[in-house]
């Protein structure tokens, strides 16, 4: 899932998005109800990018979490994050079975399933495609003949570089002051 731009305000019930960047604070839009509101530096901002699941072997991003979600439910919304403790638990052992059970606590599967089903609503899970290589343009030219856009680098001690004063050269005369700056003194 893509979730650039799409954060957790510590304190603030749902998501926001990310829309600009103040001196003190960043701008960010409510993803339900469309309000815009400044989150100051106090304020604890969390990039849903960045926050990921702890597991026995290695932490998962939560993009790969919405994922496995994403998967399990044929494209459909998560159960109610305000059902029975044991039941989340129980989803997401089928989700994501190696989960820490230590450190995974019902509050973290509460949000994860809520913040899920936010996405889902409004129609923000968007697979993640991997990246396709760049295709290399077919050779036309004779092996080691360049393309006509491809310029020279010339080595270090060739490129130019700012003066340097060489041995035996006087240093340029020091500029004199203003007469202004002088009567100050």
């Amino acid at each position: 899932m893509v979730l650039k731009d799409i954060m957790a305000i510590s304190g603030e019930p749902g998501l926001f998005k990310f829309i600009a960047q103040g001196k003190n604070s960043i701008v960010v839009e409510h993803l339900e109800t469309k309000k815009r509101s400044s989150a100051f530096g106090s304020a604890k901002v969390s990039s849903l990018e960045e926050i990921s699941v702890f597991t026995e072997k290695e932490d998962m991003p939560l993009s790969k979490v919405f994922d496995l979600i994403f998967e399990k439910e044929n494209g459909g919304p998560a159960p109610d994050h305000k059902a029975d403790p044991e039941k989340l638990k129980e989803y997401l052992n089928e989700v994501l079975p190696s989960y820490d059970r230590e450190k995974v606590y019902v509050s973290d599967i509460r949000k994860l399933v809520h913040w899920y089903n936010i996405l889902h609503s409004l129609g923000l899970l968007i697979k993640e495609e991997p990246e396709k290589p760049a295709e290399a343009p077919e050779a036309t030219e004779a092996p080691g003949a360049k393309a006509p856009e491809e310029k020279e680098e010339k080595p270090a001690a060739e490129a130019p570089q700012a003066k340097k004063k060489k041995a035996g050269e006087k240093a340029a005369p020091a500029r004199k002051k203003s007469t202004k700056t002088r009567e100050k003194e």
